[in-house]
């Protein structure tokens, strides 16, 4: 078997329900490999793509109107901490992704998303 062979194909759906102008009143999604079964809801998705062939990044972000600002407040921080993980993964680059961590830190103390027994 070759490292480039396809063995499997996953499939992970979204579903996005709008009003009249076009906004967002529930995401549901769920996916082949999801460690539950049937379609889940949330509040918000963000969705990033490259494409090699252009050489740029598209973006998806939605979220519903019922998401308040406390909560895209988490859900930043927590995607822009992850994202040091993701870039350590793909590329080693262990200053780089220190870099983003202690960014994102920073970010979570002006968006107020610890708690009182947070210590750094």
């Amino acid at each position: 078997m070759s490292a480039n062979e396809i063995v499997k194909t996953s499939h992970i759906n979204f579903s996005i329900n709008l009003d009249k102008d076009n906004l967002p009143l529930n995401i549901q999604w769920e996916a082949d490999d999801a460690d539950v079964d049937g379609k889940q809801e949330a509040k918000s998705v963000i969705l990033a793509l490259w494409d090699g062939q252009q050489q740029n990044a598209l973006r998806i972000d939605l979220w519903t109107k019922d998401m308040n600002v406390d909560e895209m407040n988490l859900f930043l921080f927590q995607t822009i901490a992850t994202l040091a993980d993701t870039f350590e993964r793909a590329t080693d680059n262990k200053e780089v992704a220190e870099e983003i961590r202690d960014f994102s830190h920073a970010l979570g103390h002006k968006l107020n998303v610890f708690g009182p027994d947070h210590k750094h």
